[in-house]
Protein backbone atom coordinates (compact mmCIF):
# COMPACT_ATOMS: atom_id res chain seq x y z
CA UNK A 1 0.00 0.00 0.00
CA UNK A 2 1.49 3.27 -1.03
CA UNK A 3 0.44 7.22 -0.80
CA UNK A 4 1.62 10.01 -3.25
CA UNK A 5 3.12 12.88 -2.09
CA UNK A 6 3.90 14.97 -5.18
CA UNK A 7 5.59 12.69 -7.36
CA UNK A 8 7.05 10.12 -4.78
CA UNK A 9 5.53 7.21 -3.72
CA UNK A 10 5.72 6.78 -0.11
CA UNK A 11 5.09 3.11 1.21
CA UNK A 12 2.76 2.77 4.53
CA UNK A 13 3.12 -0.05 6.97
CA UNK A 14 0.04 -1.89 6.89
CA UNK A 15 -2.85 -0.73 9.40
CA UNK A 16 -2.96 -1.78 13.01
CA UNK A 17 -5.34 -4.61 13.48
CA UNK A 18 -6.85 -4.51 17.45
CA UNK A 19 -5.21 -7.27 18.70
CA UNK A 20 -1.52 -5.28 17.97
CA UNK A 21 -2.52 -2.60 20.58
CA UNK A 22 -2.32 -5.01 23.04
CA UNK A 23 -4.65 -6.01 25.94
CA UNK A 24 -3.48 -3.50 28.46
CA UNK A 25 -3.57 -0.34 26.36
CA UNK A 26 -1.44 2.24 25.89
CA UNK A 27 0.50 3.63 28.78
CA UNK A 28 -0.04 7.35 29.70
CA UNK A 29 2.53 9.64 28.85
CA UNK A 30 3.95 11.95 31.41
CA UNK A 31 4.09 15.27 31.15
CA UNK A 32 6.76 17.23 29.04
CA UNK A 33 7.52 20.33 30.45
CA UNK A 34 10.16 22.03 30.13
CA UNK A 35 11.01 23.25 33.50
CA UNK A 36 9.99 19.66 35.24
CA UNK A 37 13.59 18.92 36.61
CA UNK A 38 14.26 22.45 37.97
CA UNK A 39 11.03 22.54 39.40
CA UNK A 40 11.28 19.23 41.46
CA UNK A 41 14.95 19.57 42.33
CA UNK A 42 15.00 22.90 43.38
CA UNK A 43 11.69 22.50 45.21
CA UNK A 44 12.92 19.80 47.57
CA UNK A 45 16.33 21.17 48.21
CA UNK A 46 14.35 24.25 49.34
CA UNK A 47 12.24 22.33 51.70
CA UNK A 48 14.60 20.18 53.47
CA UNK A 49 17.22 22.80 53.45
CA UNK A 50 14.86 24.97 55.43
CA UNK A 51 13.54 22.44 57.41
CA UNK A 52 16.88 21.46 58.49
CA UNK A 53 18.16 24.65 59.25
CA UNK A 54 14.65 25.01 61.22
CA UNK A 55 15.73 22.24 62.90
CA UNK A 56 19.08 22.82 63.98
CA UNK A 57 18.36 26.28 65.11
CA UNK A 58 15.56 24.85 67.10
CA UNK A 59 17.63 22.30 68.68
CA UNK A 60 19.89 24.74 69.72
CA UNK A 61 16.80 26.79 71.75
CA UNK A 62 17.75 29.83 70.22
CA UNK A 63 14.64 32.13 69.41
CA UNK A 64 12.17 32.71 66.54
CA UNK A 65 13.49 35.55 65.93
CA UNK A 66 16.63 33.53 65.07
CA UNK A 67 14.98 31.28 62.91
CA UNK A 68 13.58 33.85 60.72
CA UNK A 69 16.13 35.87 60.55
CA UNK A 70 18.33 32.94 59.63
CA UNK A 71 16.09 31.30 57.75
CA UNK A 72 14.96 33.88 55.02
CA UNK A 73 18.75 34.92 54.66
CA UNK A 74 19.60 31.14 53.87
CA UNK A 75 16.47 31.14 51.37
CA UNK A 76 17.50 34.15 49.44
CA UNK A 77 21.37 32.87 49.21
CA UNK A 78 20.68 29.38 48.20
CA UNK A 79 17.90 30.22 46.25
CA UNK A 80 20.84 32.46 44.04
CA UNK A 81 23.34 29.88 44.63
CA UNK A 82 21.01 27.23 43.12
CA UNK A 83 19.18 29.34 40.28
CA UNK A 84 22.66 30.44 39.11
CA UNK A 85 24.37 26.95 39.22
CA UNK A 86 21.13 25.46 36.90
CA UNK A 87 22.15 28.25 34.30
CA UNK A 88 25.75 27.39 34.23
CA UNK A 89 25.28 23.79 34.41
CA UNK A 90 22.23 24.14 31.77
CA UNK A 91 25.04 26.27 29.72
CA UNK A 92 27.63 24.21 30.11
CA UNK A 93 25.51 20.86 28.87
CA UNK A 94 24.55 22.92 25.93
CA UNK A 95 27.97 23.88 25.27
CA UNK A 96 29.47 20.49 25.74
CA UNK A 97 26.52 19.27 23.30
CA UNK A 98 27.65 21.64 20.36
CA UNK A 99 31.32 21.12 20.23
CA UNK A 100 30.61 17.49 20.49
CA UNK A 101 28.50 17.86 17.08
CA UNK A 102 31.04 19.99 15.46
CA UNK A 103 33.87 17.04 16.11
CA UNK A 104 31.53 14.29 15.13
CA UNK A 105 30.66 16.54 11.95
CA UNK A 106 34.54 16.74 11.19
CA UNK A 107 34.50 12.77 11.60
CA UNK A 108 31.45 12.27 9.44
CA UNK A 109 33.12 14.50 6.75
CA UNK A 110 36.81 13.95 7.00
CA UNK A 111 36.31 9.60 8.35
CA UNK A 112 32.89 9.10 6.51
CA UNK A 113 33.84 5.21 5.90
CA UNK A 114 35.13 4.49 9.58
CA UNK A 115 32.11 6.44 10.77
CA UNK A 116 29.57 4.02 8.93
CA UNK A 117 31.55 0.98 10.25
CA UNK A 118 31.33 1.88 14.02
CA UNK A 119 27.87 2.78 13.43
CA UNK A 120 27.48 -0.52 11.71
CA UNK A 121 29.27 -2.55 14.63
CA UNK A 122 26.74 -0.46 17.14
CA UNK A 123 23.78 -1.70 15.65
CA UNK A 124 25.15 -5.18 15.71
CA UNK A 125 25.68 -5.43 19.48
CA UNK A 126 21.91 -3.93 19.57
CA UNK A 127 21.52 -7.06 18.13
CA UNK A 128 20.23 -6.17 14.56
CA UNK A 129 21.69 -8.56 11.58
CA UNK A 130 24.87 -6.82 9.63
CA UNK A 131 22.93 -6.71 6.40
CA UNK A 132 20.18 -5.02 7.87
CA UNK A 133 22.83 -2.54 9.57
CA UNK A 134 24.54 -1.49 6.87
CA UNK A 135 21.30 -1.00 4.94
CA UNK A 136 20.03 1.47 7.75
CA UNK A 137 23.81 2.64 8.02
CA UNK A 138 23.74 3.12 4.22
CA UNK A 139 20.58 5.23 4.14
CA UNK A 140 21.51 7.73 6.55
CA UNK A 141 24.76 8.02 5.28
CA UNK A 142 22.71 10.16 2.31
CA UNK A 143 21.42 12.64 5.18
CA UNK A 144 24.99 13.90 6.58
CA UNK A 145 22.97 15.79 9.23
CA UNK A 146 20.71 12.73 10.52
CA UNK A 147 23.92 10.61 10.16
CA UNK A 148 26.04 12.92 12.55
CA UNK A 149 23.05 13.06 15.08
CA UNK A 150 22.05 9.41 14.74
CA UNK A 151 25.80 8.97 15.99
CA UNK A 152 25.93 11.64 18.72
CA UNK A 153 22.61 9.73 19.80
CA UNK A 154 23.78 6.53 19.96
CA UNK A 155 27.55 6.27 20.16
CA UNK A 156 27.69 8.96 22.97
CA UNK A 157 24.35 9.16 24.90
CA UNK A 158 24.32 12.87 23.71
CA UNK A 159 21.32 14.91 21.46
CA UNK A 160 21.43 17.80 19.31
CA UNK A 161 21.64 20.93 21.31
CA UNK A 162 18.27 22.90 21.32
CA UNK A 163 19.03 26.38 19.93
CA UNK A 164 15.88 27.67 21.31
CA UNK A 165 16.74 26.33 24.92
CA UNK A 166 17.62 29.42 26.98
CA UNK A 167 19.46 28.54 30.30
CA UNK A 168 18.24 31.54 31.64
CA UNK A 169 14.73 30.57 32.02
CA UNK A 170 15.98 27.48 33.72
CA UNK A 171 17.96 29.20 36.47
CA UNK A 172 15.48 31.66 36.66
CA UNK A 173 12.79 29.02 37.20
CA UNK A 174 14.87 26.85 39.80
CA UNK A 175 15.46 30.63 42.12
CA UNK A 176 11.56 31.16 42.01
CA UNK A 177 10.95 27.18 42.87
CA UNK A 178 13.31 27.23 45.61
CA UNK A 179 11.51 30.34 46.98
CA UNK A 180 8.05 28.95 46.67
CA UNK A 181 8.53 25.48 48.41
CA UNK A 182 11.46 26.82 50.83
CA UNK A 183 9.48 29.72 52.52
CA UNK A 184 6.74 26.78 53.46
CA UNK A 185 8.42 25.85 56.94
CA UNK A 186 9.44 29.42 57.78
CA UNK A 187 5.86 30.58 57.00
CA UNK A 188 4.84 28.87 60.59
CA UNK A 189 6.89 30.94 62.20
CA UNK A 190 5.04 33.71 60.74
CA UNK A 191 1.56 32.70 60.36
CA UNK A 192 1.62 31.44 64.64
CA UNK A 193 2.89 34.78 65.95
CA UNK A 194 0.12 36.00 66.81
CA UNK A 195 -1.15 32.47 68.68
CA UNK A 196 1.59 31.18 70.76
CA UNK A 197 4.77 32.37 72.16
CA UNK A 198 6.19 29.27 72.54
CA UNK A 199 9.08 28.46 69.96
CA UNK A 200 8.15 24.46 70.70
CA UNK A 201 4.74 24.76 68.64
CA UNK A 202 6.29 27.38 66.52
CA UNK A 203 8.60 24.41 65.74
CA UNK A 204 5.62 21.85 65.42
CA UNK A 205 3.90 23.97 62.66
CA UNK A 206 7.58 24.05 60.83
CA UNK A 207 7.28 20.64 60.69
CA UNK A 208 3.29 20.16 59.82
CA UNK A 209 4.33 23.03 57.52
CA UNK A 210 7.32 21.10 56.02
CA UNK A 211 5.19 17.75 55.67
CA UNK A 212 2.73 19.56 53.97
CA UNK A 213 4.74 20.80 51.24
CA UNK A 214 6.79 17.29 50.70
CA UNK A 215 3.40 15.59 50.05
CA UNK A 216 2.48 18.60 47.50
CA UNK A 217 6.08 18.37 46.11
CA UNK A 218 5.48 14.30 45.77
CA UNK A 219 2.05 14.35 44.25
CA UNK A 220 3.14 16.77 41.32
CA UNK A 221 6.35 14.65 41.01
CA UNK A 222 4.20 11.30 40.60
CA UNK A 223 1.97 13.36 38.47
CA UNK A 224 3.82 14.09 36.28
CA UNK A 225 5.72 10.88 35.67
CA UNK A 226 2.89 9.12 36.27
CA UNK A 227 4.11 6.93 39.52
CA UNK A 228 2.02 6.18 41.98
CA UNK A 229 1.17 8.90 44.52
CA UNK A 230 1.31 6.91 47.82
CA UNK A 231 4.99 6.10 46.95
CA UNK A 232 5.83 9.65 45.78
CA UNK A 233 4.63 11.43 48.65
CA UNK A 234 6.35 8.42 51.07
CA UNK A 235 9.25 8.85 49.10
CA UNK A 236 9.65 12.79 49.76
CA UNK A 237 8.19 12.54 53.57
CA UNK A 238 11.13 10.21 54.05
CA UNK A 239 14.05 12.31 53.02
CA UNK A 240 12.73 15.20 54.49
CA UNK A 241 12.51 13.08 58.28
CA UNK A 242 16.35 11.90 57.58
CA UNK A 243 17.53 15.20 56.95
CA UNK A 244 15.38 16.61 59.51
CA UNK A 245 16.55 14.58 62.09
CA UNK A 246 19.90 14.40 61.56
CA UNK A 247 20.35 18.40 61.54
CA UNK A 248 17.94 18.49 64.92
CA UNK A 249 20.78 15.69 66.71
CA UNK A 250 23.74 18.06 65.28
CA UNK A 251 22.12 20.88 66.87
CA UNK A 252 21.32 18.85 70.70
CA UNK A 253 24.87 17.23 70.26
CA UNK A 254 26.57 20.65 70.06
CA UNK A 255 24.15 22.65 72.61
CA UNK A 256 23.90 19.82 75.39
CA UNK A 257 27.17 17.65 74.95
CA UNK A 258 29.63 19.82 73.12
CA UNK A 259 29.09 22.07 75.44
CA UNK A 260 28.47 25.41 72.83
CA UNK A 261 26.10 27.78 74.16
CA UNK A 262 24.86 31.04 73.47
Amino acid sequence: MAVAAGNDVVPLLPPLINGDMGKNGRPKEPWKGEFVKSIVYAGLDAIITSFSLISSISAGRLSSVDVLVLGFANLVADGISMGFGDFMSTSTERDVAAKERSVTEWDVENCRRNQQQDLVRRYQSLGMSTTDAAAVVGIFARYPDILVGEKMATEKGILTPDQSEKPWKNGLVTFAAFLFFGCAPILAFIVLIPFTNSDKLKFVGACVMSGLALVFLGIAKAKIAGQNYAVSAGIMLFNGAIAGAAAYGIGWTLRNVAGLQE
